[in-house]
């Protein structure tokens, strides 16, 4: 634990879990992340995407990092994705990296992408990719932390409201 943080894979992932990952999720979305969701953000909606993750989980097809706080609330999580196609199996992706708006600016992020890159080494991935929005906090977590920026592209997704944003791409060997 660091700074009254703990940061651990959730595995598996039961129902309080999924509670609580969809808490963070709704607070990120509502406090305007672009994360693949729109507006408005429904518990249902959370807790549907988060038990489809709970599955990959059971199957070894992703990890599920989570940062709590020391009474056990969840604060920030990401993932790593390990199911891809059969001429990538030295790859992961890291995505849904996410801090609640009340726990930022503490560090989490960069715990949270540290624990990533352990977890992916430790499942035998040698390269990271994730994308983030263009000129984004993630994007400045990600460059202090020594991901390689490929590039950017224009209007790729959209915020929760409906204008598009940008997506820069990023990797890493770990």
């Amino acid at each position: 634990m660091d700074g009254g943080i703990r940061i651990r894979c959730l595995s598996p992932i039961g129902e309080a879990g999924i509670r609580a990952l969809s808490d963070v999720l709704i607070d990120c979305v509502e406090g305007g992340a672009s994360v693949s969701f729109m507006w408005p953000m429904t518990r249902e909606k959370a807790e549907g995407f988060w038990r489809g993750v709970a599955a990959d989980v059971s199957r070894g097809e992703r990890a599920v990092v989570v940062a709590e706080e020391e009474n056990g609330t969840v604060v920030g999580t990401v993932q790593v994705i390990f199911n891809l196609p059969e001429n990538q199996p030295h790859r992961g992706d890291v995505a849904k990296m996410l801090v609640s708006r009340r726990a930022r600016r503490r560090g989490i992020g960069a715990m949270l992408l540290a624990a990533a890159e352990r977890c992916a080494r430790d499942a035998g991935k040698t390269l990271l990719v994730l994308d983030t929005v263009t000129g984004s906090d993630g994007e400045r977590l990600y460059t202090r932390n020594g991901w390689k920026r490929c590039g950017e592209i224009p209007n790729y997704a959209l915020w929760p409201d409906g204008r598009a944003c940008g997506t820069t791409i990023f990797y890493k060997e770990v």
